[in-house]
């Protein structure tokens, strides 16, 4: 995994390019959001964002990135922009025209070329 490959996703990421960013998830991939929320595999981590982005314009902007044989670690500001009301959405309830930033630092484990483990943790709401 290069820095452009990770950017690469990234950028498939932000424009909702699901087959883009999802080419970077292993088959059985652990994603956890916090405390908040786990997710094993693939297509459940793409079906959740498949709801987010329903409702929600999410933006990541990598502030810093390091990459490593195994492991890469993002510093990165992320704006939310709600578009369709979501008031049961399980990690906030959120109305059309609401906007949320913050910032999360995020460590990905990898395989060479796909992501095994992620973990992301929010510390600036």
């Amino acid at each position: 995994m290069t820095e452009d490959d990770f950017r690469s996703y990234v950028a498939a990421f932000n424009g909702n390019d699901f087959d883009g960013f999802g080419r970077f998830y292993a088959d059985d991939v652990v994603f956890e959001l916090g405390s908040s929320k786990r997710i094993v595999g693939r297509e459940n981590i793409l079906a959740f964002y498949r709801e987010v982005k329903a409702h929600i314009t999410e933006v990541v902007t990598p502030l810093g990135v390091l990459i490593g044989p195994r492991h890469v670690a993002m510093y990165c500001h992320t704006t939310f922009d709600t578009f369709a009301d979501w008031p049961d959405f399980e990690l906030w309830p959120t109305m059309a025209g609401d906007h949320r930033e913050v910032e999360t630092i995020a460590w990905y484990e990898h395989d060479g070329a796909r992501f095994t483990h992620i973990r992301g943790g929010r510390f600036k709401p």
